[in-house]
């Protein structure tokens, strides 16, 4: 494949869309892995041979040599990422920290914002939203009170505000241990009544000014001056099913998952969009799940994937087209297909529910519906018809070389 890439998840996350990346770094010369959405909570699992790494902040092309870049869409946890560097030295990477570039804008994921996730999930007790426990929504949410002059008692997307927020940290700010003092002492008194007395500032303080001395940090486009050199490939994170624009509340990413940023970082430049599914359904956690299916579940056991504390349980069904149609118009289209999972067999299809979708209150309405199935013999040559879009990339088993990127047939 030719040009600049976009890998987008069109279920719930989970799709394969690390496998994907790295399959597309292994097929031909990439310049750079563009991370353009989440933060510390993906989880890739890559295959090669006896190496086995999931991926969270480095990009999935890691293991082909692939450098990644952290753009500013990118929530950036300095000591998650120090830990995943280490892991990946042990696979046999050189240095990888040497392969690694952050925009200065991207905010940063503390161990404040972590416990204060992690005690707002505790709270919910059996209403949780299924949070991976990472700080994400707090990162997210923490970088909005400043720019809307948010006071102490107010409620912002659901939660209540405890005291009077700073301006968040930044990567940029690593560099500039008096700025990022001043940021981190604002952030600990902010959440002081959620989570007491939080890790030491100066602690911190130390780390990421440590961490901004390792990696090369990036001001201006970035992602322009990469395009200009060579093809990008797009990792994005999560699933389409989960964008907080697109998901259905309150079970979603506090992230938009569609191509929008990478588009948005492109530019004018053009891109293919390689939407990722499974040939059946997951889900990780709580949420909606029309076409679930314990029989499914035991069938396909999962290696890579679990019970989470914060997440919630592993989950499994039938492909449901449905979803995946409402995905790819969430899209604004997608050029292409990933399939992953081509070597489960027996497969059945959610065709339609008993109802049609509304345009509101998703959630409840997915809550209790009844899906129509059919069988799935053939899933490229289905989903192929049913999108009307080719599939240009396909994975039979777990290792890269049980992944193909196909040339596209002439249409």
């Amino acid at each position: 494949m030719d040009g600049h890439i976009i890998v987008v998840g069109l279920g719930f996350g989970d799709e394969g869309k690390g496998a994907v990346v790295d399959a597309l770094c292994h097929d031909g010369p990439v310049t750079s892995v563009v991370r353009f959405n989440g933060g510390a909570q993906a989880a890739h699992n890559v295959v090669v041979g006896d190496r086995h790494h999931t991926f969270s902040q480095f990009g999935s092309g890691t293991l082909a040599g692939v450098p990644t870049h952290l753009s500013r869409h990118v929530l950036v946890e300095p000591i998650a990422l120090a830990g995943e560097s280490r892991e990946l030295a042990e696979l046999g990477v050189p240095d990888p920290l040497r392969l690694l570039s952050v925009d200065a804008d991207a905010l940063l994921t503390t161990p404040i914002h972590v416990a204060a996730n992690r005690a707002r999930e505790d709270a919910r007790g059996h209403a949780r939203h299924g949070s991976c426990g990472k700080g994400i929504g707090e990162t997210t949410w923490y970088g909005l009170l400043a720019g809307r002059g948010a006071a102490p008692g107010d409620v912002v997307e659901d939660q209540v505000v405890l005291g009077v927020p700073g301006a968040p940290p930044t990567v940029g700010d690593c560099a500039h241990p008096a700025v990022l003092r001043a940021k981190l002492d604002a952030l600990a008194r902010f959440y002081e009544p959620l989570i007491g007395d939080g890790p030491s500032v100066d602690d911190l303080v130390s780390l990421y000014r440590d961490f901004a001395g390792a990696v090369r940090i990036t001001t201006g486009d970035e992602v322009g001056r990469l395009a200009d050199r060579g093809r990008l490939v797009f990792e994005g994170a999560q699933g389409v099913l989960l964008d907080q624009w697109r998901g259905f509340h309150p079970h979603t990413t506090w992230s938009t998952v569609t191509p929008d940023n990478a588009r948005n970082l492109l530019g004018h430049r053009p891109a293919t969009v390689v939407g990722v599914t499974r040939t059946y359904q997951t889900r990780h956690g709580a949420g909606p799940f029309p076409t679930e299916d314990r029989e499914v579940l035991a069938r396909f056991p999962e290696r890579h994937n679990d019970t989470g504390r914060y997440q919630g349980a592993w989950r499994a069904g039938h492909l449901d087209a449905v979803l995946l149609r409402y995905a790819v118009d969430a899209c604004g289209g997608v050029d292409a297909l990933a399939v992953t999972q081509l070597d489960a067999h027996d497969l059945k299809v959610a065709t339609a529910y008993d109802a049609p979708l509304p345009d509101t209150d998703l959630t409840a309405f997915l809550t209790h519906r009844t899906p129509t199935l059919a069988c799935l013999p053939d899933p490229v040559t289905w989903l192929e018809a049913h999108l009307d879009v080719p599939v240009l990339i396909t994975g039979t088993g777990p290792d890269r070389a049980d992944y193909a990127v196909r040339a596209p047939a002439r249409r």
